[in-house]
């Protein structure tokens, strides 16, 4: 049986995995065993800060509408449960904006609600 080398294989491998770490510091970018676990860990953080960040997005609008809800003597919790109660069809991202840049109109939702 012949022999196989698998040369391009290997370069190709490599060529991958600097790709993926290109922009790190330090020997992080250029060499292989490092830059390996280097690009693992940075893949796995990607993949747990993009949950992260919905979750601090949705604490944001919840803050952004308590805030807005109290200068109308309201409750945050009062104010979602007679959202849910009048069937209001607006989420909470879409709440917190008009509250931020609309204030007369999120005046008006919160008049309905009570």
């Amino acid at each position: 049986m012949s022999r196989v080398k698998r040369g391009t294989q290997h370069v190709k491998h490599r060529k991958n995995i600097l790709e993926l770490t290109k922009g790190f510091r330090g020997g992080l970018r250029n060499r292989i065993k490092i830059a390996k676990t280097a690009g693992t860990k940075a893949g796995a953080h990607a993949y747990r800060d993009r949950r992260v960040k919905k979750r601090n997005s949705r604490r944001l609008w919840q803050v952004r509408i308590n805030a807005a809800v109290r200068m109308l003597g309201l409750s945050y919790s009062a104010f979602t449960g007679q959202l849910k109660k009048k069937e209001v069809g607006l989420d909470r991202k879409v709440l917190s904006e008009i509250a931020a840049q609309q204030p007369e109109t999120f005046k008006k939702i919160a008049e309905f609600v009570k």
